[in-house]
């Protein structure tokens, strides 16, 4: 089975939001298999000291085989069945897993953003992050029902 590895910065702190995020989690990992770890929110400092403080912290969880997909307004917007292919591709790459990085409330430091090799935007609209990690695998759930052609997505 493949596997697909997050990194996130801050917790899910309202319960609706654990909901959503845990139905498709659970719905996601009957595809593939699914490592997260959450990153402590840099609380305090200045915003460029929270970013490179999570930047830092982000970049010694990346392990040589991750497939750095970062999000990002300013990154590329797919439609669901691009990102189905996207997902296939990443998946399927021998000795490489996908691994989705969403930073903080400021957004990921220049190291991570180097480290990427996708920077995906979910829309030119802005979320509030809990929002967008239910989005994000939501999409990840829907692409992985298109792949394999699963009734999901109509």
């Amino acid at each position: 089975m493949s596997s697909i590895k997050f990194i996130w910065v801050g917790k899910l702190k309202k319960k609706y939001w654990q909901q959503s995020f845990a139905h498709y989690w659970n719905n996601l990992s009957k595809f593939y298999a699914l490592q997260e770890t959450i990153i402590r929110d840099a609380a305090h400092g200045t915003q460029i000291q929270r970013i490179e403080k999570e930047g830092e912290l982000i970049v010694n969880k990346i392990a040589p085989r991750d497939l750095i997909v970062t999000l990002d307004e300013k990154g590329s917007l797919l439609t669901s069945r691009e990102l189905a292919q996207k997902l296939k591709k990443w998946t399927e790459t021998s000795g490489l897993r996908p691994c989705f990085i969403m930073g903080g409330a400021y957004g990921l430091s220049q190291d991570v953003q180097k480290k990427a090799r996708f920077c995906l935007s979910l829309s030119p609209m802005t979320f509030p992050h809990e929002m967008a990690r239910v989005i994000l695998i939501e999409q990840l759930y829907r692409a992985a029902t298109i792949l394999k052609n699963f009734p999901y997505h109509h």
